[in-house]
């Protein structure tokens, strides 16, 4: 049987003409020079302080990064006579960044729009300060470039724990997750799941645009889970915490009986624990994952039923193992009697 493996994320980018036209960044800027660079690509989810280029220390400088001038550094260049200050910008432009931005509203000096467009580097003036204007942008471009990936399956919320369904097409995903729809649960993808990474090691599904809240079951077509059932049926976002496997059952396979195998599916890098469940008519599927979704609950607690119940079995069987007399000693007992070691008997007088 084949293994199902994730497919490999994407690297994503974004222009600066779209970072700054994105209504997520609600910051006030305006590009003073440089504008015929507005598309070249951010594919870097962190800024970087340009203060070292000025001095012509360009090393560690990554051009897919968006590069900010604060107020220290504006005023260094400004310190510097004009030959010098031309020679600064000259070199912080030449290693074309995708874009250099300047804080607090302040006009960068008339060599440093000359140097942006000659090299066709966007420079940018924000409003705000430098802390609010780096803190925005990063959380746009967590956002926008966070590593991607398109799975096949099922994704529902159930007891608050994200349960991704995989398995063969016709293997009843959709109807596993129909049935936990009906049981209070709620959907959140079916088919086709879009996940991103989230820092510090999180993964997120959600539907596709064009199937949010919808579900396909065979014979009943394409069914809209939101009016069916209400608000509360669905869910738009939600973290993989477990991955359950759905297989044909397969007499001659071996299935774990014990709940001892730890074993993980790694998507966009993040190990996720994955259980493999054999399908058969008279199993009640939705049962199933219930319970594992409870089950992972409890591991999520530092609560590991099998390893507890092994535990206990070891436990009472090292009881069973020592014999009577020692228990009745108690732990510290090292010495055993046997016949050999028993004295002999005192044979009696003679008259």
């Amino acid at each position: 049987m084949a293994i199902y493996e994730p497919p490999e994320h994407v690297i994503l980018g974004i222009s600066v003409g779209e970072l700054l036209d994105d209504p997520g960044l609600d910051l006030k800027a305006r590009v003073v020079a440089g504008a015929s660079g507005l598309a070249r690509q951010i594919t870097h989810p962190r800024i970087q302080k340009s203060g070292l280029a000025l001095v012509g220390h360009l090393h560690g400088l990554d051009p897919t990064r968006v590069q900010v001038l604060g107020e220290t550094e504006l005023s260094f260049a400004e310190s510097l006579d004009p030959e010098r200050q031309y020679a600064a910008a000259k070199y912080l432009f030449s290693a074309a960044p995708a874009c250099i931005i300047v804080t607090r509203g302040v006009a960068p000096p008339a060599s440093f729009c000359e140097a942006a467009e000659i090299s066709g580097t966007p420079l940018v003036v924000f409003e705000e300060r430098s802390s609010a204007v780096i803190l925005a942008v990063h959380t746009l471009l967590d956002e926008r470039l966070a590593p991607r990936a398109s799975i096949h399956g099922v994704l529902v919320d159930v007891f608050e724990v994200g349960v991704l369904l995989l398995g063969k097409s016709g293997i009843g995903k959709s109807e596993c997750a129909l049935e936990l729809l009906m049981r209070g649960h709620r959907l959140v993808a079916d088919d086709v799941i879009d996940c991103d990474y989230r820092p510090p090691g999180m993964v997120f599904g959600q539907a596709a645009n064009l199937l949010r809240h919808h579900i396909e079951v065979r014979g009943l077509g394409i069914l809209n889970v939101k009016d069916l059932y209400g608000v509360t049926a669905v869910r738009e976002r939600k973290r993989l915490d477990l991955i359950v496997q759905l297989e044909l059952w397969d007499p001659d396979a071996t299935y774990d009986r014990l709940g001892l195998n730890d074993e993980v599916l790694p998507i966009l890098g993040v190990p996720i624990r994955k259980l493999t469940v054999p399908v058969r008519p008279g199993r009640d599927m939705s049962s199933i994952i219930e319970i594992a979704a409870r089950n992972e609950l409890l591991k999520q607690a530092g609560h590991d039923s099998a390893q507890e119940f092994v535990a206990r079995i070891e436990q009472e069987t090292r009881r069973a193992l020592e014999t009577p007399e020692r228990r009745a000693r108690g732990p510290n007992a090292s010495r055993t009697f046997n016949e050999s070691s028993a004295p002999p008997p005192v044979e009696g007088r003679r008259r």
